[in-house]
Order: structure tokens, then C-alpha cells, then sequence
């Protein structure tokens, strides 16, 4: 039976939860408590057996490991590893295989013995898999179980690859990988009809032997299957329910991969809370989408029923909170969304002056500016503000192969009918297709493909912001270096990122700049553009008086839009601004019908935008508000 949690504030949750401030902090408390169980293993003479995971999650973890054996001399020559999973098949050599993850981000790096490692084997024979898999199991028991097993989570709540449907006696075994699981692997493979269909992996049975278990889980993504996991009922559906049944087992989260949990999420149905004005906002609202009531129609009897007793008795009466709140939502909501010139501002998002403002829409991809904010960008130029785009990235490695030979072919063929030698081009061009033929899944493209790859996207950002209604002097190409690797993964941010943006935004000197914050992008390339505007304007406000008069609002939109309490402005698109963002869209038509990575979400990004946009305005109209067409939605970062 799962534990009983005794704590009011925790009482939804059914096993132990640990949460940090970020995802640093947390890794650094996980190889902490790995190093003790390494440590006092050696002090008795006894080897420490430890099971290990792969994938983003425990990167940190090793990383801290690794420096703890460089700098603090801890040793791993009394550990034995076995590790949870890995594709099938796979050849250990390969780049995606994980005993090359484990290699670079652990083995290569410390004293452990290499007769020590155990990694399920990716190119046995299909016969052979089962008795393999009956000998790993031994193996592990031989040596008298795992004392800690390490965990990451799916978003199928699979453990290892124990994915949906897995028995909870489960051992060790050829599992089939669920088509999320595949998705979410699809950038690492160059695509989703590369990765494997199947895996080895230990089981849900294998994986309670062990005396301790800690499951780690970082960012916004994981939130769902967190809360899933930690409170709901246990189910098949979610394999990481099973560990409720364990008494030795803890959930160490950062506070993003905990949002979702009712002590976080919705605190006044479990403690007496503070009530800043932003909880209070997020506590109306969602009582009025609870009940699907508008704000000014919720009564005392509403609140009393659900949990927020304590607001009412300490701010109430509620029909002046409801006020309150309602004006707040209300003010959200401009069609100036570079402010509106002679007009009072104390309740408008935007401040009234300049009347004409220089703003810069920083876009981490090519088109991510009219995908996100389209329509507010349209609307910025047509109000005569000094718009300039910043596209950060090239965008290189989102292009079909098959379309930089058709580009190719097209420019051979505008060279004959213009009578110009075609030969040097034909040349390359056959070098490209030679390349192609041959080529392996994540393999760095040629540098003639990288640059017609990044042609393509400059030339469809160039169409939509000239659709947008900018001109050429006013869009700018910053091919940051932090992503020109021509792989998936890109390399960390370097000082002339910083000092190429900290350039830009000297030479325009904005009152208000738009930035990405769409930190749930699934490449991770969105969070890394923010920072480096971030600290870009950072190192800047130390020394010019503009920064501290320039405001820089968040968008989303491509993958998920902000908590309708969390919007700071609201601008309101009509039927007709609705199809102009949809043709600035139209211009990338590399990214149309099928990109190269859409994440988990098979819509196109002009449908999925599309349907956010009008559900922001359903959510306002729902909460009482005037009805709309669709809505873009903005926060402002202080820095």
C-alpha cells in the first residue's frame, strides 16, 4: 500500500518528495548523497553496486561526480555499475548508443574499471536477447542487488524503458518504445524514423530490488507526469506510479518539474497561504474556470467550497476581490501594444512615451518572430513604431535534404537561361548529392549544404518580415556562434554571443525589445537566446543610461502559451489580423506542412498557433471579458 503522508501541505502525495531551486542545485545533492554511498561502501571494504540512467537528466549529477573525483579524490574503484536501458539494436559505437553517453559523460572521466561497467548490449541477436537478459539479472543478484538506483522519468511516466502497460514484477527485457518516447529522441537520430523501436531494459521489478531509489526530474516538461506520478492513482498507464508502492524510494525535483503539484500549484487547498497579488490573480481565476463562472459572478459560498476560505476572511468581502481582480485582467488587454500615444497609461501594459518607439524582436529561429507574434509585430509597424527583427540563429540544421537539391537545381537551371557557365555550380551540386546518398542519421552536413540550408531559412525570414512590413535595413542576421556546430547539439555560449548582441542593441538602442520565452522549447535553443539578451543587457545597464528606460516583454507561442494569470499583455488580433500572421507564416515554406523537428505536436505551427491564440481569447471571455478572435500574449522580464 502506499505510505501514508502525514504532513497537510504534502497530504496529496504519495511518496517522498525533495525539492531544489533549480536543477544545479538538486544534481549537486544526487551525486552528494552517490559520493557518501561510495565512500562508505570503500571505509567497510565493500564494493558500492549502482545503477545508473542515461539521457539529459543526470548529466549534472555525473558532471559534479567527475569533479568530485578530479578536485576532492574520490575514488570509483570499488564501484560496479549496471545501467538501465539501452536502443535496440544499437552498436556501442554508435553516437546515440549509451554506452558512448556514458563514455563521455561519466566512464572516460574517472577511475572506475572498465570489467566494473555493465551496459544492456544493443547487438546481440534477437534469440540470444532473452537469455542476455536473464544473465543481467543474475549478475546484479550475485553481487547482492543494487544499493542505489538512479531515475529519470519519460513523459509516458515510463522508468528506464519500462513504457506504459509494464507489469510491476517486470525483469529485465526487449521492450517496444512508445511513439512519444520516440518523438522526444527524434532530434538525437536526425529524425523519428531513426530511432529504434526497441529497447533493453531492466525491469520495474529489477529496478524495486534496488535499497534506494531517487528519481530525478528538471523543468517545466516533466511538470505533468510529475504530479501524475507523485499523486495519482497507481496504473499501468504510468509505470512511475508503481514506485508509490516502494518504502525506499524519493522524488528530487527542481521547483519547475514541481509546479504541477498541489502544494505548489494550487496551495490554498492544502495551507494557509500569503497572499501576494499574483497568487490571488492565479486563485480567482482558477475558481472561475473550476466553477466555468465568470470573475464578478463568484459568490462568498464559491470560495468558502474550495479552499479559499482564508482570502475571502482576510481580503473579502469577495465581491470587491472579484473587482479587483477583473480590472487587473481588464488592463492586460491593448491594441497599443508599443503603448498608446497621448493617452493615460497608470492602467495600460505600455507606457505612452516615446510615442514612437524603437523596438527590436529578437527571434532565436527564423520564424519564430511571426509565429509567436506575428500579429503584434504587424501591428507595430503599421502603428509607426521603428521595428527592427533580430533573427539570432540560422536555423541551419531544420532543413530537408531534398530541398537543398531542389534550390540547387533551380539556381543551375536560372544560370543557363541567363546564358552563364552552370559547370562550378554543377560540380557542387553533385557533390552535395553524392554526400546525401550516403549519408548517416545526425551526420554534419557539408559546409556547401550548411550554407544553402541557412539561404533557405535567411530568404523565408527576409519574405516575412518584409510582408511584415519591414525593409532590408531594418532585419538583421546574427548567425550566433553558440549554434553553428551543424549538429543537434550545440556548443555552450561563448563571450562573442554576448558581444554580438550587446553590438545590435548599442547601434538601435530600443525603448522596448520582444524576446523569447518559450523556455519549453524541446531543442533548448529559445532558453539560450533569452540568456544572452539577458546578459547582453545585463553588462550594458552598467554603462548606458537607455537600458534602464528600455522594457522587454516575453512571448510564447510556438509550443505553449503563458498561465492566462501570468499575462501582463494581452493584444487582441481581428479575423483579418489573424490571416495576416498566418500568410507571414506562409513565408517559411521549409518549416510548412512538415518540419524536420516539430516536437510532439503533429499540427503544423501556423493550426497550433492558431488554436493558442484563439484559446488566450476563449480564456479571457470565459473569465467575463470581451470576446475576440485571438489574442497574443506577453509578460514583462524584469532585469
Amino acid at each position: 500500500m502506499p505510505r501514508l503522508n502525514l504532513l497537510e501541505e504534502t497530504r496529496y502525495e504519495k511518496l517522498p518528495v525533495t525539492v531544489y531551486p533549480d536543477q544545479q542545485i538538486a544534481a549537486l545533492h544526487v551525486a552528494s548523497r552517490i559520493a557518501d554511498v561510495i565512500r562508505t561502501k570503500q571505509q567497510n571494504n565493500e564494493n558500492a553496486i549502482l545503477g545508473l540512467a542515461t539521457g539529459a537528466t543526470p548529466v549534472g549529477v555525473y558532471a559534479e561526480l567527475i569533479r568530485m573525483h578530479n578536485e576532492d579524490g574520490l575514488s570509483f574503484q570499488n564501484v560496479i555499475t549496471f545501467n538501465l536501458d539501452e536502443y535496440y539494436p544499437m552498436k556501442p559505437d554508435a553516437a546515440q548508443s549509451y554506452v558512448t553517453f556514458m563514455n563521455e559523460n561519466l566512464f572516460d572521466h574517472i577511475d572506475i574499471k572498465k570489467d566494473n561497467v555493465h551496459i544492456p548490449h544493443g547487438i546481440l541477436n534477437k534469440e540470444d536477447v532473452a537469455a542476455w537478459c536473464l544473465q543481467y539479472e543474475k549478475q546484479i543478484e550475485a553481487l547482492g542487488g543494487l544499493v542505489l538506483q538512479i531515475l529519470g522519468i519519460g513523459r509516458t511516466g515510463h522508468i528506464g524503458f519500462n513504457e506504459p502497460g509494464s507489469a510491476p514484477n517486470s525483469g529485465t527485457r526487449l521492450v517496444t518504445l512508445d511513439d512519444l518516447t520516440r518523438s522526444d529522441a527524434a532530434r538525437d537520430f536526425g529524425g523519428k524514423q531513426n530511432v529504434p523501436t526497441k529497447a533493453i531494459t531492466m525491469g520495474i521489478g529489477t529496478i524495486f530490488k534496488a535499497r534506494e531509489i531517487i528519481l530525478m526530474a528538471w523543468n517545466k516538461k516533466k511538470a505533468t507526469i510529475i504530479k501524475k506520478a507523485v499523486e495519482g492513482e497507481i496504473s499501468g498507464e504510468v509505470p512511475a506510479t508503481y514506485l508509490q508502492l516502494s518504502e525506499h524510494v524519493t522524488f528530487v525535483l527542481d521547483a519547475d518539474a514541481a509546479s504541477d503539484l498541489t502544494r505548489f500549484d494550487t496551495p490554498w487547498l492544502v495551507k494557509d497561504c500569503t497572499w501576494t497579488n499574483q497568487l490571488k490573480k492565479k486563485a480567482v481565476m482558477w475558481l472561475a474556470n473550476t466553477l466555468k463562472k465568470p470573475v464578478l459572478k463568484l459568490t462568498e459560498e464559491d470560495y468558502n467550497n474550495h479552499g479559499m476560505a482564508q482570502l475571502a476572511v482576510e481580503q473579502g468581502p469577495v465581491y470587491n476581490i472579484n473587482i479587483d481582480i477583473f480590472n487587473q485582467i481588464q488592463h492586460t488587454i491593448t491594441g497599443w501594444p508599443g503603448g498608446k500615444p497621448n493617452a493615460d497609461d497608470s492602467q495600460r501594459p505600455e507606457r505612452a512615451n516615446p510615442a514612437k518607439k524603437r523596438s527590436v524582436i529578437f527571434s532565436p529561429h527564423p520564424d519564430d518572430d511571426v509565429i509567436s507574434m506575428g500579429g503584434t509585430f504587424i501591428r507595430l509597424v503599421d502603428q509607426g513604431h521603428d521595428v527592427h527583427v533580430a533573427y539570432q540563429t540560422s536555423g541551419n540544421t531544420a532543413v530537408w535534404d531534398d530541398d537543398v537539391l531542389r534550390y540547387i537545381e533551380f539556381a543551375i537551371d536560372f544560370n543557363k537561361s541567363m546564358g552563364k557557365d552552370a559547370a562550378k555550380l554543377t560540380g557542387v551540386y553533385e557533390d552535395m548529392r553524392t554526400f546525401l546518398e550516403k549519408k548517416k542519421p545526425n551526420q554534419v552536413d557539408t559546409p556547401d549544404i550548411l550554407n544553402v540550408k541557412g539561404f533557405i531559412r535567411k530568404t523565408e525570414a527576409i519574405s516575412g518580415a518584409r510582408y511584415a512590413g519591414l525593409s532590408d535595413d531594418h532585419i538583421h542576421f546574427m548567425s550566433l556562434p553558440f549554434y553553428e556546430t551543424g549538429k543537434t547539439k550545440k556548443n555552450t555560449v561563448g563571450e562573442e554571443d554576448i558581444r554580438l548582441t550587446m553590438e545590435l542593441l548599442q547601434n538601435i538602442k530600443p525603448q522596448q525589445i520582444f524576446a523569447a520565452g518559450d523556455f519549453a522549447d524541446p531543442h533548448g535553443t529559445h532558453i539560450v537566446c533569452f540568456n544572452i539578451i539577458t546578459e547582453a543587457l545585463n553588462r550594458l545597464k552598467q554603462t548606458e543610461d537607455w537600458v534602464k528606460d528600455c522594457w522587454l516583454w516575453m512571448y510564447r507561442g510556438a509550443w505553449h502559451e503563458f498561465d492566462t494569470y501570468e499575462i501582463e499583455m494581452a493584444v487582441p488580433l481581428s479575423p483579418q489580423e489573424v490571416l495576416r500572421k498566418r500568410n507571414a507564416i506562409f513565408k517559411h515554406q521549409s518549416q510548412k506542412d512538415r518540419p524536420v523537428f516539430p516536437g510532439d505536436d503533429a499540427r503544423e505551427f501556423w493550426v497550433r498557433v492558431e488554436d493558442r491564440n484563439r484559446e488566450t481569447a476563449r480564456s479571457y471571455n470565459e473569465l467575463g471579458l470581451a470576446e475576440y478572435a485571438a489574442m497574443e500574449a506577453f509578460v514583462r522580464y524584469i532585469y
